[in-house]
Parts: structure tokens; sequence; C-alpha cells
């Protein structure tokens, strides 16, 4: 028996995610984002995803080239305003959204991943989060087709009083897509920095979760304390190598 859980490439790593598969893509803006392997799943062809991401990437690049290729049926996120393609498929009724708050987002795949059902949270209490109401779908004639349902809200001592929650169910998913800066054979990963983000959240709610990492490296070459997520949570790793493109959203410079 092996625990080898490496893969020759990313179209091998993506070949049976099927049509209308829910996938948890890791990323932040265009930072972390496993283009390797969402380029491997847009050539690969899977339709109607339903896809939970912090964001959706932009119109070239990201999660934006799944979207412009209509792969995508569902998002799940939490910002969505760098993708002029995605507002054009959501306003028209191609497209549903789940807008989620962005810290709810991040424990709700962690919850997922951790095998908690559902928790109570103080965001959103007040607001169509939990009072229902939010567009989730619009019609073609510009009305609402889908609107978001109205969320269990308790109140609880906390604190040292009384604070209102509502109740939020975590976020399983049939894959998950992660970029990694290395990992090892038996798919304990190190990201890289602020690629930390939503990565290491997204791999743990995937029920197959598959890891594009830039060096691969044999198991015990990384230190057992500066491993972000252990291979327990991973399915399948593949070696993209370090020279993958990473592009930036959004360059500030200063005049000199």
């Amino acid at each position: 028996m092996t625990i080898d859980k490496t893969v020759g490439s990313a179209k091998q790593a993506v070949a049976d995610i099927r049509d209308g598969a829910s996938i948890a893509v890791g990323g932040f803006g265009l930072c972390g984002n496993p283009m390797k392997l969402i380029e491997a799943l847009l050539e690969q062809g899977a339709k109607d995803l339903s896809v939970i991401s912090n964001n959706c990437g932009v119109d070239d690049w990201g999660l934006g080239v799944l979207l412009g290729a209509r792969r995508i049926r569902k998002m799940t996120s939490s910002y969505v305003g760098e993708n002029k393609e995605f507002e054009r498929q959501f306003l028209s009724g191609e497209l549903e959204l789940e807008l989620t708050p962005q810290g709810t987002l991040a424990e709700k795949l962690r919850a997922g991943g951790a095998g908690i059902a559902a928790f109570f949270t103080p965001t959103g209490v007040g607001t169509q989060v939990a009072e229902g109401g939010l567009p989730r779908k619009y019609a073609v004639d510009g009305s609402v087709s889908v609107a978001s349902e109205a969320k269990e809200v308790r109140s609880f001592e906390h604190g040292g009083r009384k604070r209102e929650f509502v109740l939020e169910e975590s976020i399983t998913a049939d894959f998950s897509l992660v970029h990694a800066l290395r990992g090892d054979r038996f798919g304990n990963l190190v990201f890289n920095k602020s690629a930390r983000n939503f990565n290491p959240i997204a791999a743990m709610a995937g029920r197959i979760c598959i890891a594009e990492v830039e060096e691969l490296v044999e198991p015990g070459e990384i230190d057992p304390d500066s491993i972000h997520l252990p291979g327990v949570y991973v399915q399948r790793i593949v070696e993209v190598g370090s020279g993958v493109e990473k592009r930036i959203e959004r360059r500030t410079v200063r005049e000199v």
C-alpha cells in the first residue's frame, strides 16, 4: 500500500470532474489562484459547475476563464466586483450568485472540512443576509427569480451580554482546487505568504482535494512545524513548477 498522491499532469488530476460538480477554489483576487488546474478544467470541458470561492477572478484570468466559457452555473462568493462578464451574466439571469460575507464564507468552508454541519455568527443579523430577500438569480426581464431564504436567528449569552446570532450552514464540495508553494508526495502543503488566503480552507472543504504545487519534495523534507495543511486533506498533488504565471490584479506604483 502506498500513500503517494502524485499525478502526472493537471489534465489527469481533473479528468473525473463531471458536469454539475461543486468545486471549492482557493485564491484571493488573483493571489494563489490554481491556474494550471483551472486551465486544465477549461480544456476538460466540465460545465454547469457550482463554484465556491472568495471571488471569480477577472475577465481573462482566474475563475474568469471558466465563467467566460459559460462553464459556471452558480457562484458562492464574498466579492465579485472586478469582473465585467460576471456582472453581465448575473444581471441578465445567466448566473446564480450566493453572496456571502467574507468571514462567514471562510468559516463555512473551514467548518465543512472539520465536520461541523452549521454554526451561529453575529455577522448579518438585522440584514437581508439573515432576513432573506437577497437576489440570487434574475429573470430575463430583470425581476428577481430566486431570492435568498430567511435564516434562523437565536439569542445567546456571549461576552457578558445577550446577543443575536444567525445560523449558517457549512460548505462541503465534490472537489477542491488549490495552489501551494511546496508539497510532498503525501500531500502535506506549504503556502507562500498571502497565497495562504482561502487555499487551506478550500482544500479542507473538498471531498477530493487536488493541489498544484510549485515544488514537489520527498516526504520528510518539509519541517513538520512548517506544514500549513496536512496531507490528510489532500487526495491528489501535481507539480507545476516555479515558472507559473502570477498576475497582479491592480499594480499601483509611485512616481519617482
